[in-house]
């Protein structure tokens, strides 16, 4: 498997988790949702819109990459969040139809590469001005990586609470080769 069937494949497993994690998460309340648990982001609400915040950054910032359009053209059209804490949304179902945008665009994007794409250097700014100019390949390794991290925080989160999101792991996406 090439690095960017592998890609794909995070792509998918992004996908199919954020599903699962988000068909979990409709069982509660809006304030459980919104309850402080001593994570990272706060609460379970607070997570999720960090994932977003997250991949909205990344996502814009692959702009200038030649398979960016039409990809990306409809995370390209949103505002930029202005913090890794940021509250894009309080209602969940309105975070998810969000979320189901970043999906498709990461899907999607993937899908446009080809190898050469991944050596495609990608030049941005992080938080604080920093300049940063790295290789495409690596930096969705470390994305992918990013939502996985976050997303096993949201299963505890949800496990706390009683609620089992069931398999998570990406081989159940791997196909059988018997």
């Amino acid at each position: 498997m090439t690095f960017l069937d592998h890609a794909r494949l995070m792509a998918t497993y992004n996908t199919w988790m954020n599903r699962k994690l988000y068909d979990t998460a409709a069982h509660l309340e809006p304030s459980e949702l919104a309850r402080e648990r001593g994570a990272f982001f706060g609460s379970i609400l607070g997570t999720m819109n960090h994932l977003a915040v997250a991949d909205i950054l990344w996502l814009q910032r692959f702009r200038n990459h030649p398979a960016a359009r039409p990809a990306l053209d409809t995370v390209l059209a949103l505002p930029s969040p202005t913090s890794l804490d940021q509250i894009l949304e309080t209602d969940l179902a309105k975070l998810r139809a969000l979320r189901v945008t970043l999906d498709r665009a990461f899907e999607d994007f993937v899908a446009t590469l080809d190898e050469a794409g991944l050596d495609v250097v990608v030049s941005y700014a992080r938080g604080g001005g920093e300049r940063q100019a790295k290789l495409l390949g690596p930096v969705l390794g470390h994305v992918f990586n990013h939502q996985t991290h976050h997303r096993g925080q949201l299963s505890t989160l949800l496990s706390q609470v009683g609620l089992d999101i069931g398999v998570t792991d990406l081989n159940a996406l791997i196909p059988s080769r018997a």
